[in-house]
C-alpha cells in the first residue's frame, strides 16, 4: 500500500508541478486578446437640405419715371389758356429746355444706379454663396475627421480594457500559482520536522 500512496503521491506532485509550470508561464497577448479591430472609417454625415431661398424682392417700377421726364411734350391746354400757355412757353423755352436736359441725365442716372445696385447685389450673393460653401464643405471635413478619431479611440480603448483585464488576470493566476507553491513548500517544511 505504500508502494500505492507514493505512486499517488507523485502523480499528484506531477500534476500540481504541470499545473504551476502553467500559471506562472506568460501568454502572449495575441494569443488572450486576438487580432486588434480594424478601424471604421465612418460615413460623412448626411448634409441638410438647404431652404428654398425667398422670393426676390420686386425692382422698383421706373416707367412712371421714364415717361414723364420730358415736360416739353405736355400738351397744352386749348383756347385762350393754350394761347397763353404757348407763349409762355417761348419765353421759358431755355429755362424748360434746361429742365428737360437735368430730367433726361436724372433718369438716366436712375437707371444706371438701379442697374450698378442690382449687380453689385448679385455679386455680393455669389460671393457669400462661394465662401459659405467652401465653409460648410471644410466644417464637413472636420466633422469627417472628428467621427473617425473617435471611432479610433473608442476602438483604442476597448482594446485598452482588455490589455488591463488581461494583466489583472494574469496578475491574479501568478498570485494564485505562488500562493499555492508556498502552502506546499511549508507543508513539506513540516513533514520533515
Amino acid at each position: 500500500m505504500s508502494d500505492d500512496r507514493e505512486r499517488v503521491a507523485d502523480e499528484l506532485r506531477r500534476i500540481r508541478d504541470s499545473v504551476r509550470g502553467r500559471g506562472l508561464v506568460e501568454r502572449r497577448p495575441e494569443d488572450v486578446l486576438g487580432p486588434p479591430p480594424p478601424v471604421r472609417t465612418p460615413e460623412a454625415p448626411g448634409s441638410e437640405q438647404a431652404p428654398a431661398p425667398p422670393p426676390a424682392a420686386p425692382l422698383p417700377d421706373a416707367t412712371a419715371v421714364n415717361a414723364l421726364w420730358d415736360v416739353g411734350r405736355a400738351s397744352p391746354p386749348a383756347g385762350l389758356k393754350g394761347r397763353l400757355a404757348r407763349l409762355l412757353r417761348r419765353l421759358m423755352a431755355p429755362v424748360v429746355d434746361a429742365q428737360v436736359s437735368f430730367n433726361s441725365r436724372q433718369v438716366q442716372l436712375d437707371n444706371e444706379l438701379m442697374a450698378y445696385l442690382e449687380a453689385r447685389i448679385e455679386a455680393t450673393h455669389r460671393h457669400y454663396d462661394a465662401v459659405l460653401g467652401a465653409y460648410g464643405r471644410h466644417m464637413q471635413d472636420i466633422d469627417k475627421r472628428h467621427l473617425i478619431l473617435q471611432e479610433e479611440l473608442v476602438a483604442h480603448v476597448h482594446d485598452l480594457v482588455k490589455r488591463i483585464d488581461l494583466v489583472l488576470s494574469e496578475a491574479e493566476r501568478g498570485r494564485i500559482s505562488l500562493e499555492f507553491a508556498l502552502r506546499e513548500l511549508r507543508a513539506r517544511l513540516e513533514e520533515r520536522r
